[in-house]
């Protein structure tokens, strides 16, 4: 639960932050959100490519392995592209123009709370699906499935 937690308020705190200033950066300077978004892209491509190409788990896997404290997952939010895209996106889409400080925390807020049961959903999913992908065949035809919805997901951030 501190790991959910600190993903969820991690990941507040960073719309939050980067409404509040970051935004102001990218639009002075273009250039930096076309950095960002190109590094951005470029990462998930080869995290696409990392996970599709997996065949087998780490030798000495660890199953059960501790998760992140709350305050490791929240920083994690501020080096996860995924989480800086979405950050981005989001108040561009649903803030106004010229965002009040309000306008900012509706945004962070309500990404917040949906993001706490996706977590919830997707701790659940994974504990299932560690014991359905017992087998190299199940893992591999994951892995590529994985990776190929991960390359997918990158469409919306190649067309903004």
């Amino acid at each position: 639960i501190p790991h959910m937690l600190g993903v969820s308020i991690g990941f507040v705190f960073m719309v939050v932050l980067v409404g509040a200033g970051l935004v102001q950066v990218f639009d002075a300077y273009p250039v930096s959100y076309t950095v960002l978004k190109v590094v951005s892209v470029a990462y998930l491509l080869y995290l696409a490519w990392k996970i599709g190409s997996n065949r087998k788990p780490p030798k000495g896997a660890k199953t059960g392995s501790k998760p992140m404290t709350f305050l490791q997952a929240a920083a994690f939010q501020w080096v996860n592209p995924k989480a800086w895209s979405m950050a981005l996106t989001a108040l561009g889409v649903y803030a106004p123009p010229a965002p009040t400080f309000a306008d900012i925390v509706v945004v962070a807020v309500v990404f917040g709370l949906t993001n706490l049961p996706a977590i919830s959903i997707w701790v659940m999913m994974g504990q299932q699906m560690s014991r359905f992908l017992n087998t190299p065949r199940r893992l591999r035809i994951f892995n590529i499935t994985a990776g190929l919805l991960l390359v997918a997901t990158l469409y919306p951030i190649l067309t903004s």
